[in-house]
């Protein structure tokens, strides 16, 4: 009999299907990416990598000199279906700033789907609907419905708080439930 092979089958057995993105210790960011306003003339500074515990960190400053004033992570990844979930989970911890998380149904969609959230400091758990995702494009709400899609392919978090600051997220899952 073969064990490693019914190891195997037991663990992705258990595994949930609603898991977007988790980090650990050697796990490849490939498919991430910091995406900062110095793409429009800005001077903001965002980073990524995975630190010794295992968690995504997401630092770096945003400032608002040369109408610049935002920095972004994003993951575009194949897509997962949305059928049979209703929100995104995110366990995090901020640093008691504000920050959005945003989502697309496709790659190709010029606007994101975006709620804002204020981290506490602390490890948090955030559970945002996806009916509460709101249509968004270069800052400006779109008069179009929520976020109504039957799948995600891209993934992102967003601080532009429209001041100058540091900031530092780490990020230790993002799922579906």
């Amino acid at each position: 009999m073969n064990y490693a092979l019914i190891l195997f089958l037991v663990m992705t057995t258990f595994q949930s299907p609603s898991l977007i993105f988790k980090f650990e210790s050697g796990v490849s960011t490939n498919g991430w990416r910091v995406v900062d306003d110095r793409v429009m003339g800005g001077r903001s500074q965002g980073n990524f990598e995975v630190n010794s515990e295992g968690l995504g960190v997401f630092e770096g400053y945003v400032t608002t000199e040369n109408n610049g004033g935002f920095s972004s992570l994003r993951y575009n990844f194949d897509g997962l279906k949305t059928a049979g979930f209703s929100s995104v989970k995110l366990k995090l911890k901020g640093d008691g700033k504000s920050y959005q998380f945003r989502i697309k149904g496709s790659d190709y969609q010029r606007h994101s789907y975006i709620y804002s959230f204020t981290t506490s400091g602390e490890v948090q758990e955030i559970s945002i609907p996806l009916k509460d995702f709101v249509p968004s494009f270069r800052g400006y709400t779109l008069d179009i419905p929520n976020f109504n899609s039957d799948k995600i392919e891209e993934i992102a978090f967003l601080i532009g708080n429209k001041i100058k600051e540091n900031f530092r997220l780490e990020i230790e899952s993002i799922s579906l439930e």
